[in-house]
């Protein structure tokens, strides 16, 4: 996964490169979905990503813009990850690759509340999880006093 020499330019290829490998969707769903944001919590996940992956994938999101990292204010020691404005575009198709997986797969761990949400009102959904997080993306410019362009 080269961030650096595309395949091509098409935007298949893009986003086959920045997330077609087997860590960094799950990744950012922990981010997106579960709400995790500590590097340990990450690495708690039931896939049991090993942390040098783990601390790969977080810098591949980094400088491609997907992901940014700031000192947590409760605790100088650690780092708190959160999406950028470039990231939370990823909501509704993180949403929708869950959704297929709920559907389609007989074992799913997905929450009966998560696909009765989406069954019953999909957009109301995929707007309630990026409102969340634009919200807590502007707390973050807010406390940092930085805002973000």
């Amino acid at each position: 996964m080269d961030c650096d020499k595309p395949r091509s330019r098409c935007p298949i290829n893009f986003a086959v490169e920045l997330f077609g490998d087997r860590w960094t969707l799950l990744v950012i769903r922990d981010l997106v979905l579960l709400g995790k944001r500590r590097f340990t919590e990450f690495a708690a996940s039931d896939e049991k990503i090993a942390t040098n992956i783990l601390s790969d994938r977080l810098k591949r999101l980094a400088k491609r813009g997907i992901i940014e990292s700031r000192q947590d204010p409760k605790d100088k020691r650690r780092v708190l990850y959160q999406l950028t404005e470039v990231g939370l575009d990823l909501i509704p198709p993180l949403i929708e690759i869950a959704a297929f997986g709920a559907k389609h797969d007989p074992d799913t761990a997905a929450p009966a509340e998560f696909t009765e949400r989406y069954q019953n009102d999909r957009e109301g959904f995929i707007a309630d999880v990026y409102r969340r997080h634009r919200e807590a993306l502007k707390k973050i410019e807010t406390q940092s006093g930085v805002k973000k362009s």
